[in-house]
């Protein structure tokens, strides 16, 4: 289990240098991250609205067990989805074609994307129904069956780890591309959990590190009643996290690229030490 997770930190850590080498990556989740506040803001004005428009008629609580309020929750789910599989589709694809060699522009990523769309709309469709039912469940259930439900979208997420990688890579479905991912797991699920937990854990430091800085800053700020840095301080500390937030998605958009095409084909690919993952990874085929 030591040579586990050594071989993932490792792993990591080479999908941190082609990030490095090829930054404009960064792009895609940043493209996505805007694009999802925009949808975000365009479906909850037409709620607060209904909200607000309901307040002396009908309890908030009652509106947020109705059919309709599931259905549009439903849909928000579907068209957050989509924007998320788009991007991360576009950004697995071209640290794939990096692997190869080749050095892909924003653009021939976002058009790989845009030849998956019919794909990635049915990912986004099951994704947002399992979503949904397990949202459901959990609403219907006591502490110990939310915990089971947890685990059981735990357990989700982790199967489901390489499915754009499939999506971008092949011409299957969702529902073959979910399958993949699946059968995938069985060669890749320690460095799938470990990789996968090591750079959260690593970002998540990073972001207690901004925090603590940031309530520094600010304790000092005080002190010496500069109260004129305070506003500076907030501009920089939520510069920070979104600049840490873009690298992680990156880095684990890199990552779940690495991990099925050596999984798939047997190749490190440019960037990464061939060495390292013929250890990291048994093949069972």
């Amino acid at each position: 289990m030591a040579g586990r997770f050594a071989r993932s930190w490792a792993l990591a850590k080479a999908s941190a240098g082609m990030l490095n080498r090829e930054r404009r990556l960064l792009v895609f989740p940043l493209l996505s991250g805007l694009c999802c506040l925009l949808v975000l803001a365009s479906f909850a004005a037409p709620v607060f609205a209904a909200f607000e428009a309901h307040s002396g008629s009908a309890p908030v609580q009652s509106m947020q067990h109705s059919s309709g309020f599931y259905i549009g929750l439903f849909v928000f789910y579907v068209v957050q989805y989509s924007v998320i599989f788009f991007f991360n589709t576009a950004l697995v694809g071209s640290a794939m074609a990096c692997m190869n060699g080749e050095r892909p522009s924003v653009g021939d990523g976002l058009r790989l994307a845009a030849s998956k769309w019919p794909q990635i709309l049915g990912y986004a469709l099951i994704a947002s129904t399992v979503g949904m039912v397990l949202r459901m469940l959990q609403e219907r259930l006591g502490l110990i069956g939310r915990l089971l439900i947890g685990l059981v979208g735990l357990a989700w997420t982790v199967a489901t780890f390489l499915v754009v990688p499939v999506l971008a890579a092949t011409d299957v479905g969702p529902y073959e591309a979910v399958k993949r991912s699946t059968q995938l797991l069985k060669q890749t699920w320690g460095e799938n959990i470990i990789g996968n937990a090591g750079i959260s854990v690593v970002f998540s430091l990073g972001f207690m590190l901004i925090v603590v800085a940031l309530f520094a800053g600010i304790t000092f700020s005080v002190s010496l009643h500069a109260a004129v840095l305070i506003p500076v301080l907030a501009v920089l500390g939520v510069l920070a996290f979104i600049a840490l937030a873009l690298i992680q998605s990156a880095l684990q958009g890199i990552y779940a690229a690495a991990l099925y095409r050596y999984a798939e084909y047997g190749d490190a690919g440019n960037g990464f030490d061939q060495a390292l993952l013929d250890q990291a990874f048994r093949s069972k085929r």
